[in-house]
C-alpha cells in the first residue's frame, strides 16, 4: 500500500478539489446523508488498484461540502453476507443514528452470485456496527442476481427501499419493499413505469419529492444511442411525474431525461440537508472504461456537490453556494468579439472557476477553449444555427474511450449564454444558464496546457469572471 501510494501521489492528474481515492479505484457515491451536523459521504473503494475488486465503503465527512475530512474505511466486507464485496447503498437518519443500507455481494464455489441487502448503523461518535444478519436475504421470483443498490427513505410514516433489478428476461426495472422498523421488510413489487423495456439493468435508484411531484432517478444500462442521446456506455437520468403510489407501485410520469450531457457521469446519489436543500453527487467515471490514470494505480473521483431545483419538467443542477469558499483571486475581463478568438493573457492556472456570459450574439457559434496548449484544447460552444450545445474533447490530451465518440451534444435554444465551469487538474464540469444543462468530463492534458480563450464567428459581447482556486 505504501509503494502504491507513492505511485499514485506522483501522478500529474491528481485532482485538487474533488473527492478522489488515496489509492485504487473509486466508483459510486454511497450513504450520502446529513447527520449530526455534518455531511457524510461514502464511496465504493477497492484499495489495491484501478480494478473492480472486492469493494469497501470509504468514508469522508464535511461541515461545508468543500473541505472533506478523511474518516478512513467505513465498511470492510468481513461477513458471510458480503464475502465478495460491500456494494452500493444509501443512508437514512433515524433515532439519532445513521442507518446505512448496502448490498452484500457473495459468490459460492461455482461462482454463482447471491446478493443480500444489509444494514450497518453509525452512531454520533462515528462508530459503525453491522447488523448481525442481512435484512433482505432472498431474491424475489423472476429476477436475476443483478439486484442491488438499496435506497431507503420514509414516506407517510412507512419506510421504503428501492432496489435496482434485472428481470430474468434481461429487462431492467426497480422493485420496492416496505417496512415499519427498518429491519423487517416486505416485498411489494415493481415501480410501474412507462419506461420499462429500456435497458437490461437499472442501477442506483433514488427518489425525490418536490411539493406534489415525484422524481425517480436511476442509471439504466443497455440503452441504445438515440441521436445525441445515450452516447455513453451507460446512462443516468430521471423521470418526473406524480408522486409514486406505494400502495400499488403506480408512477405516472413524463419522458426520461439524462442528468448530465458529458462523457463521465454515473450512479448519482442525493441527500436532503437541514435547510431542505436536495443535493446530488455523482461518480465522475463509468464502468468498463479504461482511464489514463489506471497506469498510476488509481481511477476516478466524485463530482462537486450540486443543489437540485425543479423547473417545470426539468431538474436544474447548480453548484452548491459553499463552493464559493474555494474562490481566490478574482480576474475580470470584458470583450467585444468580431469573428475572432481572444486569449485571456496572463492567466495560466490548471484549476479555477470560470464564469463567461455571451450576449447579443449572431452568426454560427460562440464558445470557450480550456486547458489550451500545443495541440491540446477542450472546446465548449453553442452551435447557433443548429441550436445545440457541444463539448469537444478530441484534443483534450490523452485520448480514451474513443469508441464512444469525442463529442457530446444536446439540443438547446438560447438568446444569451452563461457558462459556469469548474476546472480541476483532470476534469471539467460545465453548468449552462444556471444549471439548465450540465456537461461533466475527465480530461487528461499536459501540465503546461493552461491557456483559456473565448471565440465567436460574428459579433458578440463577452463578460468573464475568473477565480483562482484556494486549496
Amino acid at each position: 500500500m505504501t509503494k502504491l501510494k507513492e505511485i499514485v501521489d506522483s501522478c500529474s492528474y491528481r485532482q485538487k478539489f474533488h473527492i478522489q481515492p488515496t489509492t485504487g479505484l473509486l466508483n459510486d457515491p454511497n450513504g450520502f446523508s446529513y447527520y449530526n451536523g455534518e455531511y457524510h459521504l461514502f464511496y465504493q473503494w477497492f484499495p489495491l488498484g484501478p480494478v473492480h475488486g472486492i469493494k469497501h465503503w470509504y468514508h469522508v465527512s464535511s461541515k461545508d461540502l468543500v473541505n472533506w475530512k478523511d474518516c478512513g474505511v467505513g465498511i470492510i466486507p468481513t461477513e458471510y453476507f458480503e464475502s465478495h464485496g460491500a456494494f452500493s447503498g444509501s443512508g437514512i437518519v433515524e433515532n439519532n443514528k445513521l442507518h446505512l443500507f448496502y448490498t452484500g455481494n457473495t459468490r459460492n464455489e461455482e461462482w454463482i452470485r447471491h446478493p443480500y441487502q444489509c444494514l450497518a448503523i453509525m452512531d454520533s461518535n462515528g462508530e459503525i456496527t453491522k447488523n448481525s444478519e442481512a435484512v433482505i436475504k432472498d431474491l424475489p421470483n423472476g429476477y436475476t442476481d443483478n439486484f442491488r443498490d438499496p435506497k431507503v427513505f420514509k414516506d407517510n410514516n412507512k419506510y421504503y427501499c428501492l432496489i435496482g433489478a434485472e428481470r430474468k428476461e434481461n429487462l431492467g426495472t426497480i422493485v420496492y419493499y416496505e417496512s415499519n422498523n427498518l429491519l423487517d421488510w416486505k416485498f411489494k413489487g415493481e415501480i410501474k413505469t412507462d419506461f420499462f423495456g429500456n435497458g437490461f439493468m437499472w442501477e442506483c435508484p433514488d427518489y425525490l419529492r418536490f411539493d406534489n411531484k415525484g422524481i425517480l432517478i436511476f442509471s439504466p444500462q443497455g440503452l441504445e444511442a438515440d441521436g445525441d442521446k445515450y452516447q455513453n456506455i451507460f446512462q443516468s437520468g430521471y423521470l418526473i411525474g406524480d408522486k409514486i403510489d406505494f400502495s400499488n407501485g403506480e408512477f405516472n410520469h413524463g419522458n426520461f431525461n439524462e442528468l448530465d450531457r458529458g462523457f463521465d457521469f454515473y450512479a448519482p446519489q442525493t441527500t436532503e440537508d437541514k435547510h431542505g436543500r436536495k443535493i446530488l453527487v455523482g461518480w465522475m467515471g463509468l464502468p468498463e472504461i479504461d482511464y489514463p490514470t489506471d497506469k498510476s494505480g488509481w481511477a476516478h473521483c466524485l463530482t462537486i456537490p450540486r443543489e437540485l431545483e425543479l423547473k417545470g419538467d426539468k431538474l436544474i443542477q447548480k453548484p452548491v453556494k459553499e463552493l464559493e469558499l474555494l474562490r481566490g483571486e478574482n480576474l475580470k475581463y470584458s470583450y467585444t468579439l468580431n469573428n475572432e478568438e481572444k486569449d485571456i493573457v496572463g492567466f495560466n492556472e490548471k484549476t479555477y472557476e470560470f464564469i463567461c456570459e455571451f450576449s447579443n450574439f449572431t452568426g454560427k457559434y460562440v464558445g470557450v477553449k480550456l486547458r489550451k496548449g500545443i495541440d491540446e484544447e477542450t472546446v465548449f460552444y453553442y452551435d447557433i444555427e443548429n441550436k445545440k450545445l457541444v463539448l469537444d474533447r478530441s484534443k483534450s490530451g490523452e485520448v480514451f474511450a474513443t469508441e464512444y465518440g469525442t463529442e457530446r451534444k444536446c439540443e438547446y435554444n438560447a438568446e444569451n449564454l452563461k457558462v459556469q465551469i469548474f476546472v480541476d487538474t483532470s476534469s471539467v464540469e460545465i453548468f449552462v444558464n444556471d444549471g439548465e444543462e450540465v456537461f461533466t468530463s475527465r480530461i487528461f492534458t499536459k501540465e503546461i496546457s493552461t491557456g483559456v480563450s473565448v471565440f465567436a464567428d460574428n459579433n458578440t459581447n463577452v463578460e468573464i469572471n475568473l477565480w483562482k482556486i484556494n486549496i
